[in-house]
């Protein structure tokens, strides 16, 4: 069996689930099950409305859910027609904003908005689109069942962004899925949503709904996981600031991962994790353009010095310069301790004997970080600060690729420049407004015309 995501733009009007039935008719003997995400933009529309109707603006809250409403009522229409089916289909569609009306009603007499009732609103999206896309696949003869999400994606009641429990995901997927599979049916499942053991829904944290297939897959074995977008695949830098960014056609799993935590937009930073563990080939497709050969991520991709160029503004350094650090034991883990308290995940790091340079992406505990670290010594930051990177699973071997970097940059200033400890990241720290330039001195460099990865 295999996996097949949709998300937001594969999924986003009638034309979008037009094209994503056609390609699930296509892999039918491939026992295919299918995880989409709401329609696009929806997710982003739901918070607003909680956020709206919480801070006491009801009027524009309902406007937003009448607007979502006719959204999906009008994609259903064009899919499904007016037949008594259609009209099942949609009157169950409203149904389901009704009950977000309700619920934004009542945030508005609570005041406030929690983290658990975000989730319960969010969730919507992709329970709304499930439901649209089993109506429209059934029309077009595909044997769809729906799955609700909070059925087999058992997780943690960390609100918002919750842990997913794979073992028990495993069990539910085993009871729930494996049997429709067996039957010849195409279970449809909401990605992005999950409950915890008592049933309360959670959210897996934006761009989830490929964590939903990539955990589905490793719970039931599937030989292949599609993600299905509206780009080729993964590209040799970010098409927007390198208009000439080629496809990559095959690429290792820890590549794919590092390019990922720096923003390459087709992955989530953690979808790839439970294939890695199961060794299932990922493969990023265009919905729009199927026939496309797109990328596939898998153990046995080339080790190249270089497969791809990275790039993210915003960065924050903060330094910590202190003399009790010479010679010392415990004085990093007491560092570490205080971004974890503060809930900040550290990027790059640089140390000497007596100062160590950390870089962040998340600055809102910022105040409160440099108040803790002043117990430590004396603290410095450094804004407006930017990140580019080499990423290829042979660059530690290959000095000449980090000498031939350096000189790519030249007229940049490196603030900071670090090799992971994997040797597979290049990691140079420049002025925020160097970035674009950076970035494409660095892909003309290693990727000159007619030079293609494989």
């Amino acid at each position: 069996m295999i996996v097949a995501k949709f998300g937001g733009t594969s999924v986003g009007d009638s034309a979008a689930i037009e094209r994503a039935a056609g390609i699930i008719a296509d892999r039918l003997s491939r026992q295919p099950l299918v995880v989409v995400s709401a329609l696009g933009g929806a997710t982003n529309a739901l918070v607003a409305i909680a956020e709206q109707a919480a801070s006491g603006q009801l009027i524009l809250a309902i406007r937003g859910v009448e607007a979502l409403r006719e959204r999906h009522l009008q994609v259903a229409g064009e899919l499904l027609g007016h037949d008594d089916d259609a009209v099942d289909v949609m009157g169950e569609l409203s149904a389901t904003f009704d009950e977000l009306a309700a619920l934004a009603e009542a945030l508005s007499v609570l005041g406030h908005a929690t983290t658990r009732s975000l989730d319960a609103i969010a969730a919507k999206g992709e329970l709304l689109s499930s439901s649209l896309v089993v109506a429209a696949f059934r029309a077009r003869g595909i044997p769809a069942e729906l799955v609700e999400p909070m059925s087999v994606m058992i997780t943690g009641d960390q609100f918002g962004k919750a842990e997913p429990l794979p073992e028990r995901i495993a069990e539910r997927a085993g009871l729930v899925i494996r049997p429709l599979l067996a039957g010849g049916r195409v279970p449809v499942v909401g990605g992005f949503v999950g409950a915890t053991e008592h049933g309360i829904i959670t959210t897996l944290g934006r761009g989830g709904s490929d964590y939903t297939a990539s955990l589905l897959g490793a719970a039931l074995g599937a030989e292949a996981i599609e993600i299905w977008t509206d780009v080729d695949g993964m590209l040799t830098a970010d098409p927007r600031v390198v208009p000439d960014a080629r496809l990559i056609r095959r690429i290792r799993f820890d590549e794919a991962s590092e390019l990922a935590s720096f923003g390459a937009k087709v992955l989530h930073p953690s979808t790839i994790a439970p294939a890695v563990r199961v060794g299932i080939p990922v493969s990023i497709l265009n919905a729009r353009r199927p026939q496309g050969e797109g990328t596939l991520i898998a153990f046995d991709a080339p080790r190249r010095p270089v497969t791809a160029i990275a790039g993210k503004e915003g960065v924050t350094v903060v330094k910590v310069r202190s003399p009790r650090m010479l010679l010392a034991h415990g004085f990093l883990a007491r560092i570490f301790e205080i971004f974890d308290r503060h809930r900040t995940s550290v990027d790059v790091v640089a140390t000497s004997e007596i100062s160590v340079s950390l870089t962040i992406d998340d600055a809102r505990h910022l105040d409160s970080l440099v108040v803790d670290l002043s117990q430590l010594g004396d603290v410095s930051i450094e804004r407006n600060r930017g990140i580019v990177a080499l990423v290829g699973a042979g660059l530690g071997a290959d000095s000449e690729a980090m000498a031939r970097a350096l000189g790519a940059l030249n007229g940049a200033r490196v603030h900071m420049l670090s090799l992971s400890a994997s040797g597979i990241n290049l990691t140079m720290l420049v002025d925020a407004d160097q970035v674009t330039s950076a970035m494409r001195q660095l892909h003309s460099e290693f990727f000159p015309p007619g030079v293609n990865p494989s």
